[in-house]
């Protein structure tokens, strides 16, 4: 069973500039929430409690984030409002949070926050979600990444990575997968793959990355010895593909629900506006206000 995640906020957000100037852009509100407490709520629905969230080493404002507040907590009980903080109360009494800088000796890259949470993972295996993506799901939040569990452990894979079908036009613009099509275990493991690429033209695939894995821990010592590559930075998708040529890999296509990034500020928008005709409260009227938009 998995039952530790590792969710990467490490990275400066320059694209968010200068409103990161002061806090991590894991911290911009997607509707009511910011982002990084919907990748929490989505790894505890999954049956996930044991979660560490790595940052930049310059910032506590994560971990201030999710850390209670007994002042404001008075403050809105007295006036009758402490039902705003509901959704992190439930995390508070759910899971188990814990905040690990990112050492400026790590290299640049999205491998490094695993190395930053070597002693949090120990010897178990994981889940490891990049911060900027975000899965809308038709269902209850966390139901993919429980398949993505469950898969994992069905087929005793060594890792395997959430995907999106994109159009063939559109993928060089993202990593893809390398399906396996006579697989030696002869089709009994659905959606096997070789290895991840980035950016290829023509792609390997239509099934683009998305920062979504399940792994076997024996993809911490790769990490250890890979060293940097293109851009002088630790890449993850180079452990992945390591662990891949003595193991078994698979990707699981998201079917119900949509991939969305948030790393820069017209995908954050869109990413918001999804979610707010998502949620009744709000659909009716923005869908009024789209509408009356028209021809602008």
């Amino acid at each position: 069973m998995i039952n530790k995640a590792i969710i990467t906020a490490a990275g400066r957000g320059t694209r968010f500039l200068p409103v990161v100037k002061q806090y991590p852009k894991e911290l911009i509100a997607l509707m009511d929430k910011p982002n990084i407490q919907i990748l929490v709520e989505e790894v505890i629905n999954a049956g996930i409690k044991e979660i560490c969230i790595v940052h930049r080493p310059d910032s506590n404002a994560i971990k201030d984030y999710f850390t209670p507040d007994l002042k404001l907590e008075k403050y809105l009980k007295e006036n009758n409002k402490l039902d705003f903080l509901n959704s992190l109360q439930s995390i508070w009494d759910t899971a188990n949070l814990q905040f690990i800088p990112q050492s400026d000796n790590l290299p640049y890259g999205n491998a490094s926050p695993a190395l930053a949470a070597k002693n949090f993972i120990g010897n178990d295996d994981f889940a490891y979600l990049f911060g900027d993506d975000l899965i809308i799901e038709d269902n209850q939040s966390g139901t993919y990444l429980k398949k993505m569990i469950d898969n994992f452990d069905k087929y005793n894979l060594d890792f395997i990575v959430s995907t999106q079908q994109m159009p063939k036009e559109e993928m060089k613009r993202y990593g893809a997968v390398v399906p396996i099509n006579n697989p030696p275990s002869g089709g009994s493991i659905p959606n096997q793959i070789s290895e991840l690429l980035e950016k290829m033209d023509p792609p390997p695939s239509n099934f683009a990355v998305v920062g979504r894995y399940v792994v076997k821990n024996k993809i911490m010592d790769i990490i250890k010895t890979q060293g940097t590559s293109r851009d002088g930075e630790l890449w993850w998708a180079d452990s992945a593909n390591a662990l891949t040529k003595t193991g078994l890999a698979a990707h699981e296509p998201i079917t119900n629900g949509k991939w969305m990034t948030t790393g820069d500020p017209i995908r954050w928008l869109k990413a918001n506006i999804v979610l707010a005709l998502q949620d009744p409260r709000y659909r009716e009227e923005l869908k009024e206000y789209i509408v009356s938009l028209r021809g602008v």
